[in-house]
């Protein structure tokens, strides 16, 4: 899933009004969005902006692309659209994690027996049949 963090739309007509939100980039302007990063009134003097730092820069963090007119307006705040530098590419391959042994297999056990439709109950003992038919055959 490919995130990006675009203005939301919102407000009357001719009374724009935005969100700044980080969003699935395969999701429509104004559809569904994964959380809500600020606000922008354009109309106000001066323009209004309300942006919460801390969560934009974790989505940036996990790769989230802004939008040209949602860069500009971060821009404008001071932050940074780099996703911060990750950890140095070495050339020795990565040790794999030691797999945790296997336990012994015990039959669970319920309390109470798990009600089974009366449908499947005949559908189980037909298949059961039909495979002592076919190995009884073989």
């Amino acid at each position: 899933m490919s995130v990006v963090i675009r203005l939301m739309r919102a407000g009357a007509k001719k009374r724009p009004f935005y969100r700044m939100v980080a969003a699935d980039s395969r999701r429509q302007r104004d559809g569904r969005f994964l959380e809500i990063l600020g606000h922008y009134n354009p109309i106000s003097q001066p323009y209004e902006l309300v942006v919460h730092k801390d969560k934009v820069v974790a989505w940036i963090a996990r790769g989230a692309q802004p939008s040209e007119q949602a860069a500009s307006l971060l821009r404008s705040l001071g932050i940074s659209m780099s996703a911060p530098a990750a950890a140095p590419v070495t050339d020795a391959p990565a040790a794999k994690p030691a797999k945790k042994p296997l336990k012994a297999a015990s039959p669970r056990t319920r309390a109470v027996p798990r009600k089974r439709s009366e449908r499947k109950v005949r559908a189980r003992a037909a298949r059961k049949a039909a495979r002592q038919k076919s190995a009884v055959k073989a």
